[in-house]
């Protein structure tokens, strides 16, 4: 960790501020690697005066207590970089943040913030969960990841123990895969956590349905080619209405969390009288070091996806666009009739 150009692993670090206060800027420059020195009160400096001499930063966490004016002249006097921060809250409250597609690398700027200031985050299997320990340093981490059949932490549990931490005054982040409001259940737990008088932030989050597509190489939308994207998941098969209303729309159809109900929603697709030449691509493990793109058109998906054994976590994208992104040799055996 770089604190304006100074190398801080290994060396000394004097964190002065109340223990509530300071409880971030501690976990962070301990995961730094730094050595810590704490004081909470201005009277406990004279305690560390004989260790001065090591420490190669000051940091200032502002909680409010009379009497820390005096860093200022001890960090010119000693000559040590002086550093301020602001103190962490004493109130609870809930952050829902949008993890993105899974790659700890697209997690916004404001989402990283969020998890190192955390006190407690509940994560789920699908978010950037491999540097989350480092990500969120003086956090708690609660595994309440669903799996396909298997809820291990029901949403009504869930639900609960954001609130309970939140009113015990811990900084809570509920990290959830993609977006927190694009097929995750967020509005339920903000919903919840209003009702409980807990006030509740929302971080957004790169959406699978979008940013998927696009590391295969497949815009939703493109030129000349589909000027529209309409995004359905595909946990249940999709009931006669949806099917009148998903072939009949045109543009670029994306579902997400569709393998397992893949066959009768493409049968019902054709049977509502989409193209069966229409191309289709589905993506697995988007951003990960296994991605795979596994392309076809809509009457033979079901099979190419049984023949390639796919599975979740994948986004299935079906429209024109499906046939971007390949070599220009498969493009006219993807593109429709009509398109070539």
């Amino acid at each position: 960790m770089n604190i304006t150009g100074l190398q801080l692993h290994g060396q000394f670090v004097l964190v002065a501020g109340a223990r509530w206060a300071a409880r971030h800027v501690v976990a962070r420059y301990v995961s730094a690697g730094a050595l810590v020195l704490r004081v909470h009160h201005p009277h406990e400096l004279e305690d560390h005066r004989q260790m001065l001499a090591s420490v190669r930063l000051l940091v200032a966490v502002d909680d409010g207590a009379p009497g820390w004016e005096v860093l200022d002249g001890l960090a010119r006097r000693e000559s040590i970089l002086l550093s301020r921060e602001p103190a962490a809250s004493r109130n609870g409250s809930i952050t829902l943040l949008g993890g993105g597609p899974g790659s700890s690398d697209l997690l916004t700027v404001r989402g990283a913030a969020a998890l190192a200031n955390a006190d407690v985050v509940f994560h789920d299997r699908l978010g950037p969960g491999e540097d989350l320990a480092a990500m969120a340093p003086g956090a708690q981490l609660v595994d309440v990841g669903k799996a396909p059949g298997n809820h291990k932490v029901p949403q009504e549990r869930i639900n609960l123990l954001l609130i309970a931490e939140a009113r015990a005054g811990r900084t809570v982040v509920r990290l959830k895969g993609g977006d927190p409001f694009v097929f995750g259940r967020g509005s339920e737990e903000r919903d919840a956590a209003l009702a409980a008088g807990i006030p509740v932030t929302v971080v957004p989050g790169i959406s699978s349905a979008i940013s998927v597509p696009g590391a295969a190489g497949i815009p939703v939308t493109a030129r000349g080619v589909s000027k529209s994207f309409t995004v359905i998941s595909g946990h249940d098969p999709f009931t006669e209405a949806e099917l009148v209303h998903l072939a009949g729309i045109g543009g670029t159809l994306v579902v997400l969390m569709g393998v397992a109900t893949l066959q009768q929603n493409v049968a019902g697709l054709l049977r509502r009288g989409l193209a069966p030449d229409t191309p289709a691509a589905i993506i697995e493990r988007g951003f990960a070091d296994t991605q795979r793109s596994t392309r076809a058109t809509l009457g033979t998906l079901a099979e190419a996806a049984r023949a390639a054994g796919c599975s979740n976590p994948a986004v299935i994208v079906i429209g024109s666009v499906a046939a971007l992104g390949v070599g220009t040799d498969d493009i006219a055996a993807l593109l429709p009739a009509a398109a070539r």
